[in-house]
């Protein structure tokens, strides 16, 4: 175990529905969903997140939408509103740095914070966090709940028992009376089939597993029990990782009824690789691996991806990857939702292409794109579009 770490894991709460609670009083109290336009119950995408009064029903984050509304149909149904919630997700941002230049950013609207070399400017690691909750609920109108723990696994745990508005603190002589009597489930990275598979042997707590003879385990499930085991003992080597927050770009649309129509599928692709491109350019990232995420009618869904030889934040480029992986992947069955994944990410600094010609190509091209996007931005997505045709397999 990493000695005298403070190790602070930020989790906001309900952050979307609490944003639009906080900015339309009158949603406050009342269920509010986060998601796809439910239809009355017809809807076919999903809940992105919900406010608690919201999960009292039953409703929770990636559930379908339609059975959203059938277990509160009173409930206030709104859209996703990316923009606003990014501003707010930087404001919040800017409050971390103001306590240390550690921090690992997981998603949107949780983060992970090394305290251990600026916590003596605030008093201690528990004042430390009892200000930053003060102060990101000044700045914002918004509840955080906190964990503060010697270790990863410990302080991401610790943040979510007490939501929503929560602070918890565990010591490293703590840690071991902490884990023990929780349920296994609780254990960050355990899946639900490894769950049923230790359950199925008797491990029904974290303390079960702890006291399992490793080798036992490791005869059981292999190098993730050995993990788990160490997991299970507070040992967690893991240190706050303060890189590129961004690993991924991606946009996905789900279909109003499930499709085979050529035409929609590929203006679909080409619009999903339009929006991606925009948000790399305005984000600075370039991305050498495409994925393309598609699920068929009877939801399953695929995934294929493409690795580059140069990084790329271009519409005519990731569109021209994700169309090849759509022509390979040479489904008969109905299409009901498709996405365009950049990874595999770099500063734009990095060059594109080792010929000037293509080069100077490429940026006249870059320049394009971001009128397009400022257009859409001005008029909105439907003001403007790329045609499908240009991209039919050529350079121009």
């Amino acid at each position: 175990m990493l000695q005298d770490q403070y190790i602070v894991h930020i989790d906001m709460d309900a952050f979307f529905a609490a944003i639009e609670q906080r900015d339309a009083p009158h949603l406050q109290g009342k269920p509010v969903v986060i998601g796809a336009d439910p239809k009355e119950g017809k809807g076919r995408g999903v809940v992105s997140t919900c406010s608690y009064e919201a999960r009292k029903y039953g409703i929770h984050s990636s559930l379908p939408i339609s059975i959203a509304y059938r277990k509160c149909p009173h409930a206030v149904f709104l859209p996703v509103d990316m923009e606003k919630y990014s501003k707010v997700s930087d404001q919040i941002y800017e409050i971390f740095y103001e306590f240390t230049p550690e921090v690992e950013g997981i998603s949107i609207d949780e983060a992970f914070l090394d305290i251990r070399e600026s916590y003596h400017l605030f008093g201690s690691p528990l004042k430390t966090c009892i200000r930053l909750k003060s102060r990101i609920k000044e700045e914002t109108g918004l509840t955080a709940s906190v964990g503060l723990a010697p270790i990863k696994m410990v302080a991401k745990i610790a943040s979510d028992l007490e939501k929503p508005d929560g602070m918890v603190e565990v010591t490293q002589e703590e840690v071991l009376d902490f884990l023990w009597p929780l349920d296994i489930g609780k254990i960050w990275g355990l899946g639900k089939k490894s769950e049923a598979a230790l359950n199925g042997v008797g491990i029904k707590t974290i303390g079960d597993l702890a006291k399992m003879d490793p080798k036992k385990i490791v005869k059981l499930f292999g190098k993730n029990g050995l993990h788990f085991w160490e997991l299970a003992n507070g040992i967690d080597e893991r240190s706050v990782e303060t890189g590129n927050e961004t690993k991924s770009i991606s946009n996905e649309h789900t279909f109003g009824e499930d499709t085979r129509d050529r035409e929609k599928i590929e203006s679909t692709l080409m619009l999903l690789s339009e929006k991606v491109s925009n948000r790399m350019r305005v984000e600075g990232f370039k991305g050498r691996t495409v994925t393309m995420k598609i699920r068929l009618e009877g939801f399953h869904t695929y995934t294929r991806a493409r690795t580059l030889a140069q990084p790329t934040n271009l519409t005519r480029h990731i569109y021209k990857e994700v169309k090849k992986l759509y022509d390979d992947f040479a489904t008969k069955k109905r299409v009901r939702l498709l996405g365009v994944k950049a990874s595999n990410l770099s500063g734009m600094g990095i060059q594109e292409t080792l010929f000037e010609a293509a080069g100077n190509k490429d940026e006249k091209e870059e320049k394009i794109e971001k009128t397009v996007g400022s257009i859409k931005k001005k008029f909105g997505d439907e003001a403007i579009h790329f045609a499908t045709g240009e991209y039919q397999d050529k350079d121009r």
